[in-house]
């Protein structure tokens, strides 16, 4: 299959991450806005394109309070950094799977991140539709991209750990080629 334009399937797609709280356990949480483009070439991957932006107000952790707290100025600060955004630079084949490169900008800051991509297969809905579907998964250090805050804790260690690891589940359906008039 050539290169092709797939639309997100955002309805069967989640961006979510997670990240050690008080040093005992690790709280999850969810982008819901966020869109983007995607080019895929399953037999030539290093043709594949990938681009996303995502909303940072829609940050989701079942928790209210903290989700106003992550979009305050001590976290993600909205209001000056509306958008984290994801531009591969490279795409390689690791076996059966893939390696994506790319930019990752968070509260104005971009580094380079690659992410680990499992290929789910392709698919032909009951609609006629293709799908594709992909998994990936990298981590990074929240301190990389200025969101330092933290709160010493009484007992030793710290409210919120610096990795983060982040989760994509994608489907896609491959766009209609529009015809030509005649």
């Amino acid at each position: 299959m050539p290169t092709a334009n797939w639309n997100f399937d955002l309805v069967h797609s989640q961006i979510g991450f997670s990240v050690r709280h008080m040093m005992v356990s690790k709280t999850r949480g969810k982008f819901t806005k966020w869109n983007g483009t995607l080019e895929f070439d399953a037999a030539r991957p290093e043709n594949t394109k990938v681009a996303v932006e995502i909303d940072a107000a829609s940050i989701d952790t079942n928790e209210p309070q903290r989700d106003a707290h992550l979009r305050s100025p001590d976290f993600f600060d909205v209001e000056k950094f509306p958008t984290l955004t994801f531009k591969s630079t490279k795409i390689e084949r690791a076996g059966d799977d893939f390696r994506v490169t790319g930019d990752l900008t968070i509260h104005g800051v971009t580094k380079p991140v690659v992410l680990d991509a499992e290929f789910g297969g392709q698919v032909t809905d009951p609609y006629g539709n293709t799908r594709v579907g992909f998994a990936a998964k990298t981590a990074i250090d929240r301190k990389d991209y200025g969101l330092v805050w933290n709160m010493l804790l009484e007992a030793g260690g710290f409210a919120v750990a610096d990795k983060i690891e982040i989760t994509l589940e994608i489907e896609a359906t491959q766009a209609k080629q529009q015809s030509a008039a005649a």
